[in-house]
């Protein structure tokens, strides 16, 4: 079966999710785009999820972003329509072209769709139990598809046998958006089909996505960092109360202000982890503890977050969900307090916990600025080498996280997740977007 061949029957599982309606959007672009170059062929991609209102949520997400797409290949799309005399106008192309994504896409809110799939995508949640389920009811009606798992955290292998589809599944972790993030972590096992393979690099290829290869462990390596750097950044700030007499929510504040502005990422960490979702990562950690022989990948604090329903996560707008933090007009107001059961006002804390962590070297950068340096390098040697030479305890905090950082991205290497420290970074740079990789020179 040729590349196009493999793509005329299609379908993706959680269709209707955050990241499945992201796969779903890519996936109707290209194969539309396949369609428009071979109109003998006829292809299809069922969307398939549980809830019909989502699913007519998703087609209407689905016609604003390929408007967006249209609108942005019109010189592509106007040599694809010139032998269309009734199309002239640039607006008339674009709503042909969403016309013509649309008509490949089916939703469906039953499981039949997927049995004669060339191909299906899996973006259910991370319910090791729930994937194997449905691969198995697949497999029973199409012993030839492929199955392409959008898991962050489940072993591969373990799908791969519960469901018996031996070399027939491949890890295809997306990051969050997938419609905008650039990195795919691709996870193959020992059984896997070198043609499946090839077929999901050229698929990659195809979406313009930068491919970094993961071994087959728990986690991967985006979620092996994420996962210890957050556990970590938690211990942080339980410690910092009890050793400095004060409240958890200012201990709080301070690693999460200490984390993005002392190294100079998007956001703190702990906004970070409201960004996922505290839910999500008590149930990642939960996914990946058994496979782990010499750590605990548990947070008694995360518990108590979750026994109060407090989960961060997104609203379908994409706007945050409070978390640890409070969210106002995407501003953090408060933090929250699991023993008072409720949110404190950051003004309530703010200056003294900023005189606590002391002065920011005046070298210092901010991750946005980062973005289009030439010198990025210099800069950030500069600004680190005074962090390392101050005395202040936002700088001391700092060093500690980096140096622990690091250690977890070569511990990862040394493990066998990762090939290389290359890879790590990369992860951390196009899936995190942080302005560096964890394995670096800058705080030894």
């Amino acid at each position: 079966m040729t590349y196009e061949e493999r793509l005329e029957n299609v379908a993706v599982l959680g269709a209707a999710g955050k990241m499945g309606s992201g796969i779903l959007l890519l996936t109707a672009v290209h194969m539309a785009d396949l369609q428009l170059q071979n109109k003998d062929k006829t292809y299809v991609l069922y969307a398939i999820d549980v809830s019909n209102k989502a699913l007519t949520g998703l087609m209407d997400y689905l016609r604003v972003q390929v408007r967006k797409i249209a609108e942005k290949k019109i010189n592509w799309l106007r040599a694809v329509y010139e032998d269309r005399e009734d199309l002239v106008e640039n607006g008339e192309m674009i709503d042909e072209y969403i016309f013509d994504v649309m008509k490949i896409v089916r939703p469906v809110d039953v499981m039949e769709a997927a049995y004669k799939a060339n191909l299906v995508f899996e973006a259910v949640n991370e319910n090791k139990d729930l994937k194997v389920k449905l691969f198995k009811q697949i497999k029973e009606h199409n012993d030839k598809v492929w199955f392409f798992t959008n898991t962050s955290s489940v072993p591969i292998h373990y799908l791969e046998e519960n469901a018996g589809v031996k070399g027939r599944i491949i890890g295809f972790h997306f990051y969050n958006p997938p419609a905008v993030q650039k990195l795919v972590e691709l996870i193959k096992t020992e059984n896997t089909d070198p043609e499946l393979e090839k077929f999901a690099l050229e698929y990659a290829k195809n979406l313009k996505k930068i491919i970094v290869p993961s071994n087959d462990f728990a986690g991967f390596i985006g979620n092996g960092h994420f996962m210890r750097d957050a556990l970590f950044g938690i211990n942080e700030a339980l410690a910092l109360a009890k050793e400095k007499g004060i409240s958890l929510p200012q201990a709080i504040y301070m690693i999460n202000k200490v984390t993005q502005d002392y190294l100079v990422r998007p956001m703190g960490i702990f906004q970070l982890m409201d960004y996922v979702g505290i839910d999500v990562m008590q149930f990642i950690m939960n996914v990946m503890n058994p496979y782990l022989e010499d750590e605990d990948l548990h947070s008694d604090l995360l518990d108590t977050m979750m026994e109060q329903g407090v989960k961060g996560g997104q609203y379908s707008s994409g706007a945050q969900k409070d978390g640890f933090l409070k969210y106002e007009k995407g501003k953090i107001t408060a933090v929250y307090d699991p023993d008072k059961k409720e949110y404190v006002p950051v003004s309530e804390f703010a200056e003294e916990a900023d005189k606590m962590l002391g002065e920011l070297p005046e070298s210092a950068v901010s991750w946005k600025s980062t973005l289009k340096m030439k010198n990025k390098d210099e800069v950030l040697s500069k600004f680190f080498n005074d962090i390392k030479n101050s005395d202040t305890l936002g700088a001391k905090l700092a060093v500690k996280y980096a140096k622990n950082s690091k250690a977890i991205g070569e511990k990862l290497v040394s493990d066998g997740v990762a090939n290389n420290a290359d890879d790590v970074n990369t992860v951390m740079l196009t899936g995190f977007f942080h302005a560096y990789g964890p394995i670096n020179n800058y705080f030894d």
